[in-house]
């Protein structure tokens, strides 16, 4: 029989918990229910006082507490964040995105090119992939006159669904093997010190393996992006009203980029480089030695040292400058090297009627000597401006598009020079020249990853770097790496990592302890056996009932608070009701990992959700109404193949 207790009791007995156990569980309870009726309390926080709590009270020593700070997935997604820095700094991540969507016509065919994100984020964490992506979403809609509302979700959607294919898709799989080896470890011990534990239930709680995840998590990817494809666009809102936020009506700049030698645009006709759909951007005039080729036509080929004239929105001139090749040539002292371009950022400034550059043109005003500034592009309120932008003559009111030092809205907030100074978000340059760089040390992380998950104890030294405990080494060097070939700065690869992310990774892992060593975790193991023991059911559907309550509670309580916290608690209480029933904990702890990395009903289960919710325009009950079902169908579909893929008995 799979369980100690083949036959069902007659009614629910289960002696109270010890005081520790109560006041573990009471502070987990506590922690939930803030989450969910006080959105506004900083999550990092909370964690790290309610460990604070069972600390102070006795529950776990200090070391145990604090031990997750130092556990080696939370140092190796804190490098995954920074690595993906790395990627998005030298604009391997915008060239992803301009290869995912540069031929898409149709939303149709965007959401459909969109899928290709799935197996991206099995290697890369979700959050950052989302955060680069998004934008390159957005301008494709203006571009296009498709509201973002119908493709920001699924963007989301689609990146939650590949984070299951690998351990290392998102950072839910990496703490849930954290908390797993510890329960391994845990049980290890236990059996050397006399407990009567069966050594194929302990073997079943190694940590995952980087590709075992994907036994399910593969399948369950292609039944949501089937969904995805053919249910979800008639659940989707269309948020028309957004299509004007994302209007032409917005500032145009008058702005003149020089093409250098080997621009990839190069040889290609204007229709080929892409030019001629640029959300809010019109290429009125190139000149060519003494020629001007205006209008410009989609045959018109572009050729080095060409000078191109375009008139739009800010955003699309800023995406202009991550071309690699062409840079602003309104200032001819300009910094080309990549390793500059990189130390500068897009400012705008109103020019004040005090400006000593007034009445002076674009290049008589030599910006650069004046303010350590470039002028990039200019507007001048509804007028079109015609003229070559160095020509331009500078008048109060005009706004100036800058190139800039960090500090240059610092200094000169308060000068009389201008009336308002501000930078222009995300327009820092990109090294292109360093790309290559950046993605063979991606990949070479990635291999070794793969290989320490897939060779086995080979020994030697070879062995030794390839061993679980080495990855979060393998990330930092990576890392360091990165650095050291200036593909990312050390203040880039700092800012880059999400502290209150790895906070409450760290502080939920100590919390997941308290409930382990207290006995809390035991008990409700016991109670929620027991009460599935009451079903009337046959004993052999006993274990896809555990395994089911496991899983949709794991999926509830993702939907309602952080997902990693949900990972870090439910491990334990997953382990103790295997351990309880008799069963192999396997197929309980990948339902844990699964189901607290898919969140789709709620935007508050998962950080991508939160991040497209703003720029989609979506409401909470738009997640249920296309998260819902999503959620519903990956559920039966994830429980179904755990419990075949992974059998129950431990024989």
């Amino acid at each position: 029989m799979l369980y100690r207790n083949p036959m069902p009791p007659v009614a629910l007995v289960v002696a109270a918990p010890g005081w520790h156990a109560g006041l573990a569980l009471a502070v987990v309870v506590g922690v939930f229910a803030t989450l969910m009726l006080r959105r506004s309390t900083p999550v990092d926080l909370l964690f790290v006082g309610a460990l604070t709590l069972v600390t102070l009270a006795g529950i776990v020593p200090a070391e145990t507490a604090l031990s997750g700070f130092s556990s080696g997935p939370v140092l190796l997604i804190g490098a995954l964040f920074a690595a993906a820095a790395g990627l998005r700094t030298t604009g391997a991540l915008d060239w992803i995105g301009g290869w995912l969507l540069g031929s898409a016509k149709t939303e149709r065919q965007a959401l459909l090119r969109l899928t290709l994100v799935t197996p991206i984020s099995a290697v890369v964490l979700n959050t950052p992939l989302v955060a680069m992506l998004a934008p390159v979403v957005i301008d494709w809609c203006r571009s296009r006159k498709v509201s973002p509302s119908r493709l920001l979700m699924p963007l989301s959607y689609l990146t939650i669904l590949g984070g299951v294919i690998t351990v290392i898709g998102t950072s839910t799989t990496l703490v849930c093997n954290a908390q797993i080896a510890d329960e391994h470890a845990k049980l290890e011990a236990a059996r050397r010190g006399g407990a009567a534990l069966d050594e194929r239930f302990i073997e079943r709680t190694a940590p995952i393996g980087l590709l075992e995840i994907g036994r399910v998590g593969a399948p369950v990817a292609a039944v949501g992006i089937a969904y995805l494809l053919f249910a979800a666009p008639r659940r989707l809102p269309n948020r028309v009203d957004l299509l004007e936020d994302l209007g032409d009506r917005r500032r145009e700049y008058l702005a003149e980029m020089l093409v250098q030698p080997g621009c990839g645009l190069v040889g290609k006709s204007v229709e080929q480089a892409g030019l001629r759909h640029l959300p809010g951007l019109f290429l009125i005039e190139i000149t060519r030695d003494q020629e001007s080729i205006t209008p410009v036509t989609p045959s018109d080929v572009i050729q080095t040292h060409d000078r191109m004239i375009f008139t739009g929105v800010v955003g699309t001139i800023a995406d202009l400058e991550r071309i690699p090749g062409l840079v602003p040539a309104a200032d001819i002292t300009y910094e080309f090297q990549p390793a500059e371009r990189t130390r500068r950022q897009l400012s705008e400034a109103v020019l004040s009627r005090t400006s000593p550059v007034i009445g002076r043109t674009v290049r008589e005003a030599n910006f650069r000597q004046r303010y350590n500034a470039a002028i990039v592009a200019v507007h001048r309120g509804g007028e079109r401006l015609g003229a070559k932008i160095g020509d331009i003559r500078l008048q109060a009111g005009d706004t100036l598009l800058l190139q800039t030092r960090s500090g240059f809205v610092e200094t000169q907030r308060n000068s009389r020079d201008f009336y308002l100074v501000s930078e222009v978000g995300g327009s820092s340059a990109r090294r292109h020249d360093r790309a290559p760089i950046a993605v063979a040390l991606f990949v070479a992380l990635i291999a070794w990853l793969i290989a320490g998950a897939t060779v086995g104890d080979i020994g030697g030294p070879l062995g030794m770097l390839l061993t679980r405990s080495v990855q979060p080494v393998a990330g930092m060097a990576l890392v360091a790496a990165m650095i050291a070939t200036r593909c990312l700065t050390s203040n880039q690869a700092r800012s880059a990592i999400d502290l209150q992310i790895l906070i409450t990774i760290a502080a939920a892992i100590g919390l997941g302890k308290a409930l382990s060593e207290s006995g809390a975790a035991e008990w409700v193991a016991r109670v929620l056996v027991q009460s599935v023991q009451l079903a009337p059911a046959p004993d052999s559907l006993l274990p896809w009932l555990l395994l089911a309550t496991v899983y949709v509670l794991s999926m509830l309580l993702t939907e309602a608070i952080t997902n990693a916290a949900v990972a870090t608690i439910m491990i334990p209480i997953a382990a103790g009701i295997a351990l309880e029933a008799g069963v192999s904990p396997r197929p309980f702890l990948i339902a844990v990992a699964v189901a607290a990395s898919l969140s789709f009903a709620t935007p508050i289960g998962y950080q991508t959700n939160l991040m497209v919710m703003g720029p989609g325009g979506y409401h909470p009950r738009d997640y249920l109404r296309v998260g819902g079902p999503l959620a519903l169908l990956v559920a039966i579909a994830a429980i179904g193949l755990i419990g075949i893929l992974w059998p129950f008995p431990l024989g």
